[in-house]
C-alpha cells in the first residue's frame, strides 16, 4: 500500500511539475551571495542578477551573508525550500574546497544542490616583488631550486590563493617558506612593500599593481591567457606543461528543485551571459563568461571537488 501511495504522489507531483514551471516566477528571487558586498563574487552575482530580472520576469535579488569562508550561506542555501526562488552564487571555494576544509562545513556539493549553470572562471596570478630576479615562472622554479628557502610566499590559509600555490609548488616540485596572514589586504600590502617575495592572487584587486609596474605578474593559473593581461603566459606555457587552477563560478539550486524550473533558469543565464553588456562587465572584473548546461556544471562540480580535496587533504588543514 506504501509504495502505491508514493508511485500516485509521484505521478501526481510530476503531472504538477509543468504547471508550477509555467507559473514560475510568481515572486521576486532571491540569489544568495555567501561573502560579503563589494567582493569579486558580489559583483559577478549583480551583474548577473540585474540581466536576468530583465528577462524572467521577476526581480533577482542578491542577498550576501557572509561567514565562514561561505559555508554558513552555501549550508543555509542548501536547506532552503527547492521552490526556485532561492538561488546561490557558488564559486571553487565554496564547492570544491570547503566541503573538505571545514569539518561542520553542513552540506554535500554533489547530492545538496540542483545546478542551474556556470557563469565564468576567473585566473589567479602567479605574482612576485620586482625585487625578485625573475621574469617568468620557470625563472621562477630555477630560481628557486637553486636558492632553497630563500623565496617566501604570503597567503590566507584555506583560500583558493593558498591551494592554488600549493598545487603549484607540487606540480614544479618546489619548497618555498611559507607566510600565513589573517587577510589578504595585509598580504598584498607585505608583498607590494616588499616583505614576501610571492603570492597567487585573483586578477582584479591587483590588475592596477601589475600594470603600474609596483608588482609583477609572472604568469596566470588557467590553461588560456587572461584578455586583461594578454602578454602574460599561463603556467602550463613555462614552467608546469597541462596546469590549470581556475576560480570558477556557477549557480545552484537546493536538490529537489523541479526540472522544468531548472531548465528556465538555465536559460535565462545562457541569455544573460550572452549579452554584450554583461560579457564587458565580466571581462572587466577578470572573468571570462562561459555558459553551461545543468547536467556539465554538475561535472564540473564533481571534478573541481575530487582534484581540491586532494590538496586540502594533503595540507591535513582544518579550519573552525
Amino acid at each position: 500500500m506504501t509504495r502505491l501511495v508514493l508511485a500516485l504522489l509521484g505521478i501526481a507531483l510530476s503531472a504538477l511539475a509543468p504547471a508550477i514551471a509555467q507559473d514560475y516566477p510568481a515572486h521576486p528571487i532571491t540569489l544568495v551571495v555567501p561573502f560579503p558586498a563589494g567582493g569579486g563574487n558580489d559583483a559577478l552575482a549583480r551583474v548577473v542578477a540585474a540581466r536576468m530580472s530583465q528577462t524572467i520576469g521577476q526581480q533577482v535579488v542578491v542577498e550576501n551573508r557572509g561567514g565562514a569562508g561561505g559555508t554558513i550561506a552555501t549550508r543555509a542555501a542548501a536547506k532552503a525550500p527547492p521552490d526556485g526562488y532561492t538561488l546561490l552564487l557558488t564559486y571553487t571555494g565554496t564547492l570544491a574546497i570547503n566541503p573538505t576544509l571545514y569539518p561542520n562545513a553542513g552540506y554535500d556539493p554533489r547530492k545538496d544542490f540542483a545546478p542551474v549553470g556556470t557563469i565564468g572562471s576567473q585566473p589567479s596570478v602567479l605574482t612576485v616583488h620586482p625585487s625578485l630576479p625573475v621574469t617568468s615562472s620557470a625563472e621562477l622554479v630555477a630560481y628557486a631550486k637553486a636558492n632553497p628557502g630563500k623565496i617566501n610566499y604570503g597567503f590566507v590559509p584555506g583560500t583558493i590563493g593558498h591551494m592554488t600555490t600549493e598545487l603549484f609548488m607540487r606540480s614544479a616540485g618546489l619548497e618555498l617558506t611559507k607566510i600565513p596572514y589573517k587577510g589578504n589586504g595585509q598580504a598584498i600590502g607585505d608583498l607590494i612593500g616588499g616583505h614576501v617575495n610571492m603570492m597567487v592572487l585573483s586578477l582584479s584587486p591587483i590588475l592596477g599593481n601589475v600594470r603600474a609596474g609596483s608588482l609583477r605578474a609572472l604568469a596566470v593559473t588557467t590553461a588560456q591567457r587572461s584578455k586583461l593581461l594578454p602578454d602574460v603566459p599561463t603556467i602550463a606555457e613555462g614552467a608546469v606543461p597541462g596546469f590549470s587552477a581556475a576560480i570558477r563560478y556557477g549557480i545552484v539550486a537546493p536538490a529537489g528543485t523541479p526540472k522544468a524550473i531548472i531548465a528556465r533558469l538555465n536559460k535565462e543565464l545562457r541569455t544573460a551571459l550572452e549579452s554584450a553588456d554583461v560579457k564587458e562587465k565580466m571581462l572587466s572584473e577578470g572573468a571570462e563568461p562561459s555558459a553551461s548546461t545543468p547536467e556539465e556544471y554538475a561535472a564540473e562540480i564533481d571534478t573541481e571537488e575530487t582534484k581540491w580535496s586532494a590538496v586540502v587533504k594533503s595540507l591535513n588543514l582544518k579550519m573552525e
